[in-house]
């Protein structure tokens, strides 16, 4: 079959829970770039945040913290839509099997992160994100309107008169899928980095292919480094150390052994991501060491060793024991506020194209994301779009028109090292706090890999597909970057309370 009412590119929450929620007359394919749950909402550890049977807890008082955390640069409208709109998409995905955590007495167990001034964390263990990427997958998997096509590269996306062409690479082979509406829902654009949490499908793909069609990119250099990122400099993956263990009572330590939040900020170890962050780089400069630990041996063993199954077992293997042992943490890239800009529909600039998740920029998360409002945001926002698609697709019918896609199948594969360049670059020019003296040549040298990339003959691969990706959200971000720095402005500006 070739040819479909909506299409969705991307498999992680907010695709499975778009293709859910559309009505069983629509017929969706749902495109996964590798195994449907190798992405980042599968690798989410803390939790969804959400007010729900909570009378203590309000949704104005998770706006409030939104936007504390933010910088107060949130959307106003869509983050008054994420916090009142919570309950009900929780008690959804509830009813679809996801388990939380439960305590003795059967009430659902909410834990503390940073930023929140509430206990309102729902988490099962410490995989939340796969648990609901799991339970969502499998009820997918049983509607029979929906098909899902794995190991499948979306290599370009076309606008016709009549919806969207897509070229998808596909064991070997050029395909071509025809919709009327589609939600790209590709994730983010962590790979364009030296080190991250985020998965290996994440390079930023669904940005670059809407910015192609001329969609509105915004704020893409709103970019949040994760403070405790288990510090393994020979993996480019690193495994996140979840924001939960600090809400469980973790100390932040220097090299010394010493706490050092306190000399910072009021809030200490439970302070906004991209502060804490901060804090930690004014202490390696401090102290002249980029040694960093997370301490959570003071608690109970059972507790923290059931608390937190999948972070003792991944330290175990790395020779630490939590329990017992400080864990080595260091700042990392995790998380994209920016991305294709869209209304609280998630639609577009480009009429049939929404977009959902962390590829979509919202506006609800400001300059810098609250801790578990990300899982929040892909269910909210791809639940609406998928409410407007089935209202506009009720009166749209006939043939879909196809474009027609030229591959040459003997041009050559690009040159290596490309992407190792630019991730080099970035981390250089853009990591946590900007390095303005390289942002400009940094800027430079990116543009030279992006024209060479667009402008040259390669086959057009997995490989093609994401060094270009990589080089153009390189670019837009380097560009805005460089124009935020000349203008003597913050880039992120949820800054210490006390320095």
């Amino acid at each position: 079959m070739k040819n479909y009412d909506v299409i969705i590119a991307g498999c992680g929450v907010a695709g499975l829970y778009g293709a859910i929620n559309l009505p069983h007359n629509l017929k969706v394919l749902v495109l996964s770039k590798r195994e449907p749950t190798l992405c980042n909402s599968s690798l989410a550890q803390g939790g969804i945040a959400g007010v729900y049977k909570n009378p203590a807890d309000s949704p104005e008082k998770h706006k409030n913290d939104t936007f504390v955390a933010g910088g107060f640069e949130n959307d106003p409208v869509t983050t008054d839509i994420l916090v009142n709109e919570a309950a009900a998409n929780i008690d959804k995905i509830i009813q679809l099997g996801v388990d939380f955590d439960k305590t003795a007495d059967g009430e659902y167990h909410r834990t503390l992160e940073g930023g929140h001034g509430m206990h309102r964390i729902f988490h099962h263990k410490d995989a939340t994100g796969f648990e609901i990427e799991s339970k969502l997958l499998a009820y997918a998997q049983t509607l029979d309107n929906v098909e899902i096509l794995d190991n499948a590269v979306m290599c370009d996306v076309k606008k016709t008169s009549t919806g969207f062409s897509f070229l998808v690479l596909k064991d070997g082979e050029y395909l071509t899928f025809n919709c009327r509406k589609t939600i790209f829902a590709t994730g983010g654009i962590g790979r364009v980095y030296e080190f991250t949490t985020n998965s290996a499908i994440a390079t930023g793909d669904g940005i670059t292919m809407a910015y192609n069609m001329g969609a509105e990119i915004k704020h893409l250099s709103y970019i949040q480094f994760h403070p405790t990122a288990f510090n393994n400099k020979h993996t480019r993956e690193c495994f996140l150390i979840s924001e939960s263990v600090r809400g469980e009572g973790a100390y932040l330590k220097n090299c010394h052994g010493e706490r050092f939040m306190h000399n910072y900020d009021k809030r200490l170890e439970l302070a906004p991501r991209d502060v804490v962050s901060h804090c930690i780089m004014f202490e390696a400069k401090k102290t002249g060491s980029d040694e960093f630990y997370l301490d959570i041996t003071h608690k109970d063993p059972e507790f923290v060793k059931n608390r937190f199954p999948m972070i003792y077992k991944n330290l175990l293997k790395a020779g630490y024991d939590m329990t017992k042992d400080m864990i080595p943490i260091y700042p990392c890239q995790h998380y994209l506020m920016g991305g294709i800009n869209v209304d609280p529909y998630a639609r577009t600039n480009v009429e049939g194209l929404y977009a959902c998740g962390e590829c979509s920029h919202t506006g609800v998360h400001g300059n810098n994301r609250l801790a578990s409002n990300s899982l929040l945001e892909a269910l909210v926002f791809s639940r609406r779009a998928a409410a407007d698609i089935a209202e506009k697709l009720k009166d749209e019918k006939g043939d879909l028109e196809e474009y027609k896609f030229t591959v040459d199948k003997d041009a050559p594969h690009i040159p290596a090292g490309i992407r190792t360049e630019i991730r080099k670059i970035m981390q250089t020019a853009y990591f946590v706090m900007p390095n303005v003296a390289e942002l400009e040549p940094g800027l430079k040298r990116v543009k030279e890999i992006k024209d060479f990339l667009y402008n040259g003959n390669f086959k057009l691969d997995r490989d093609y597909i994401e060094a270009k990706s990589i080089a153009t959200a390189a670019s837009i971000i380097l560009t805005e970057a460089c124009e935020i720095a000349s203008g003597n402005a913050e880039i992120t500006n949820s800054d210490t309370e006390d320095k």
